[in-house]
């Protein structure tokens, strides 16, 4: 038997052995690598800083005050007691004593009118005066002389020297020297009221201030025509506008709906937009009884405890109605800030800081410890390591800690 020849192609098939096992080596690999994946991820997901989206909050002063608010309402600060002064006279404008701001005394002349047709009519009812004088002298020297020449004629009537129809005579002219002498009188009386007449008409010229203030517009100047009716073309009725200061109270409009919510003598607290830093203490001195019916509010009088120069006619007010009476100590300023924001942990109360990030960084958090105090109102009384304007996250989420980085939600 002879051998058969294997072909050269079958020769050359073969198994290679080293590339199998490098097949089975990547095969064995793989599972490590996609282990290690997972590991590598979890470890991220654990210890790489994540940030948390809150809101947050900013520490304020409040007053221990705001606690007792029951309402409040606004209104403007008016003096109960205000005149704008004018005179019952026509006359152009000669002297003006006074100017805004003032301080006036009552009685003291304040500005004064062209008075020469005045002081004319005075001096002719000076005049009349004496003419009416000289003439009652006259009717009494001829009463005089008529009752003498009765007291004769009577005389000689009792010695039969004369008819009683010239005594008669004699008794009428007697009776018309009397007539003579009461209508002098009467012309007389009459020309010293014209002299009272004409004095008043001279005080007219003379404004005065009816009360103790201060003057607070200027309505005319000199060489103005001040008329006691103003309706003429350029001409003025009152001179100048001034307030007793003394009765300066604050009128606030309280809605109807609420106005079972304020008495009188009820304690307020007043702050004042101009004097945003102080606190005024009042009253309520009255309750207008009577419903605005476009606005559907009550006005209601507010009287200060105390009055400080710095208050003014006009200036808006706003006035919280109080549920008792409070102190000095009530109105000092407090650090406040909303109950959301203070959380218990590990028997303690923290609030969590905002810290901004540097150079564009990511903001973090700085965990505090702080004492939690009074409710005033919306707010808690708040003391520890932060102060006015600093902004605290409010409802922070459990994971938070500190150091911890943030993003920011709402702001309030």
């Amino acid at each position: 038997m002879t051998d058969v020849p294997v072909p050269s192609a079958l020769s050359k098939l073969k198994i290679d052995r080293g590339v199998q096992a490098s097949v089975k080596k990547k095969k064995s690999i793989l599972p490590w690598v996609l282990v290690g994946a997972v590991v590598l991820g979890v470890a991220a997901y654990f210890l790489v800083p994540r940030t948390a989206e809150v809101a947050t909050t900013t520490v304020v002063l409040s007053t221990p005050s705001q606690q007792y608010v029951q309402l409040t309402a606004s209104g403007y600060v008016v003096a109960q007691r205000r005149a704008a002064v004018a005179s019952k006279a026509s006359g152009r404008l000669i002297e003006l004593n006074v100017r805004e701001g003032s301080h006036v005394k009552k009685g003291d002349l304040l500005a004064r009118l062209d008075a020469s047709d005045i002081k004319a009519g005075i001096l002719g009812a000076e005049a009349a005066v004496h003419q009416a004088e000289a003439n009652l002298e006259q009717s009494n020297v001829q009463l005089i002389n008529a009752r003498a020449e009765t007291a004769r004629a009577r005389g000689l009537e009792a010695q039969g020297f004369l008819s009683p129809q010239s005594v008669e005579t004699t008794v009428s002219r007697n009776k018309a020297a009397f007539a003579a002498v009461s209508a002098a009188k009467a012309a007389l009386e009459q020309a010293r009221a014209q002299v009272k007449v004409q004095a008043v008409g001279l005080d007219y010229t003379e404004i005065r201030a009816p009360f103790d203030g201060v003057v607070l517009v200027k309505n005319a100047n000199v060489g103005d025509i001040i008329t006691p009716m103003s309706s003429a073309a350029g001409a003025q009725g009152a001179v100048v506008t001034m307030a007793d200061m003394s009765t300066l109270e604050v009128e606030a409009d309280v809605s109807e709906g609420n106005l079972s919510k304020t008495k009188v003598g009820q304690p307020v607290e007043i702050t004042l937009d101009a004097l945003p830093s102080v606190r005024f203490r009042g009253h309520v001195s009255g309750i207008v009884p009577t419903v605005d019916r476009a606005k559907a509010t009550v006005m209601t009088k507010i009287r200060f405890d105390k009055l400080d120069p710095r208050i003014l006619p006009e200036m808006s007010a706003k006035v919280s109605f109080l549920s008792q009476d409070i102190n000095d100590a009530d109105q000092q300023p407090v650090l406040a800030v909303a109950n959301a924001a203070i959380v218990g942990k590990d028997g303690a109360n923290v609030v969590y800081r905002v810290k901004a990030g540097d150079a564009g960084g990511a903001s973090t958090v700085e965990e505090l410890s702080v004492r939690p105090g009074r409710k005033l109102g919306d707010l808690r009384e708040i003391a520890g390591g932060v102060k006015a304007g600093d902004k605290l996250v409010t409802n922070p989420p459990a994971r938070l800690k500190d150091g911890s980085r943030v993003s920011f939600g709402t702001l309030n």
